[in-house]
C-alpha cells in the first residue's frame, strides 16, 4: 500500500486539509458507481482517490457556502 504525505497531497490541491476533503469526496462519487464501471476495485477507494489527486489527474472547483437565513 502506498502511503501520501500531507506534503504530497498539498502540491496538488493547496493545503493538506483541501486535498483530504477533495479525496474524501471523490471516493464517495466512485463508490455511487456500479461494480462494472472502469474504476479498479483491487485498492480502496481512498487510495483511489489520492492516487488521482496526487497525479493531477483530477480536477475541483471549490464555491463558497451559501449561508441560510432563518
Amino acid at each position: 500500500m502506498r502511503v501520501f504525505t500531507p506534503v504530497e497531497i498539498a502540491k496538488q490541491a493547496g493545503n493538506k486539509y483541501v486535498g483530504v476533503l477533495v479525496a474524501a469526496k471523490f471516493a464517495r462519487f466512485v463508490n455511487d458507481f456500479p461494480r462494472d464501471r472502469s474504476y479498479q476495485y483491487e485498492k480502496k477507494l481512498t487510495t483511489t482517490a489520492f492516487e488521482e489527486l496526487s497525479s493531477g489527474a483530477l480536477t475541483y472547483k471549490i464555491t463558497r457556502r451559501r449561508r441560510q437565513d432563518a
